[in-house]
C-alpha cells in the first residue's frame, strides 16, 4: 500500500518538475522585453517608465518598445496612493465638588441671625493629541508572459519608499531585484542540469 501510494506521489510530482524545468528554460531564452501599459490609470504609466529605466540599467535584457520583436512581454497593474494618515487621542482627569449653607432669619433691629457660606473644589487637567501624516504608497503586480501566453515569472511588491528614494522607484528597483535574481537561479539551475 505505500509503495503504491509513494509511485502515486511520484508520478503526479514528475509533471510539476517538468512543467517547472520547461519555465526556467523559456525564462533564461528570454533576451528582448516589451513592457505593456499597465493597469492603475496615470501613476501606473509613471510606474511603468520606472520598471523600465531600473530593467535597463541591469543590462540583462534588451528593452524593446516594439512588441514584435520582443521574447516576452512585462504585464500588470500598478498604483501609487497619496494618503493622510491620522491619529488622533485625547485623555481628561476631572473632578468637581460644591458645598453651600445658610441659615436665615434674618432680624431687622440687631442684623443677628443670618448665616451664610460657600465652598467650591475644582481639579482639572486635559490633554489632546492629533498627528497628520502624509504617507505615499506604491504597489504593483507584474508578470512576465511569453509569446504563447505561458506565465514565466511574477511577483507583487509594495513600498512605503525607500530612504533616498520614492515609493514608486522603489517598487520599480524591487521588481527589477526580484527578477534579476529568479534569472539568475533559473540560469544557475539550467547550467547544473545540463553538466549532469
Amino acid at each position: 500500500m505505500r509503495r503504491a501510494a509513494l509511485a502515486c506521489c511520484l508520478a503526479m510530482a514528475q509533471p510539476a518538475i517538468e512543467i517547472n524545468e520547461d519555465l526556467e528554460r523559456h525564462l533564461v531564452a528570454v533576451r528582448r522585453i516589451h513592457v505593456d501599459r499597465m493597469a492603475g490609470g496615470e501613476t501606473a504609466n509613471h510606474i511603468r517608465d520606472m520598471v523600465i529605466a531600473s530593467l535597463q540599467r541591469t543590462g540583462l535584457f534588451v528593452i524593446t518598445e516594439n512588441p514584435d520583436r520582443a521574447d516576452a512581454f512585462l504585464k500588470g497593474s500598478a498604483e501609487d496612493l497619496v494618503f493622510t494618515d491620522t491619529f488622533q487621542s485625547s485623555e481628561g482627569v476631572n473632578a468637581r465638588a460644591a458645598a453651600s449653607f445658610g441659615t436665615g432669619s434674618v432680624n431687622s433691629r440687631s442684623g443677628n441671625g443670618r448665616r451664610t457660606g460657600f465652598g467650591s473644589v475644582g481639579v482639572g487637567e486635559n490633554e489632546s493629541m492629533r498627528i497628520a501624516e502624509r504617507k505615499h504608497e506604491a504597489v504593483a503586480s507584474v508578470r512576465l508572459v511569453n509569446k504563447d501566453g505561458d506565465v514565466l515569472w511574477s511577483t507583487t511588491k509594495e513600498s512605503l519608499g525607500a530612504k533616498f528614494k520614492g515609493a514608486s522607484a522603489d517598487v520599480a528597483d524591487k521588481i527589477t531585484r526580484q527578477l534579476s535574481e529568479d534569472f539568475a537561479a533559473a540560469k544557475k539551475k539550467l547550467l547544473a542540469r545540463e553538466t549532469r
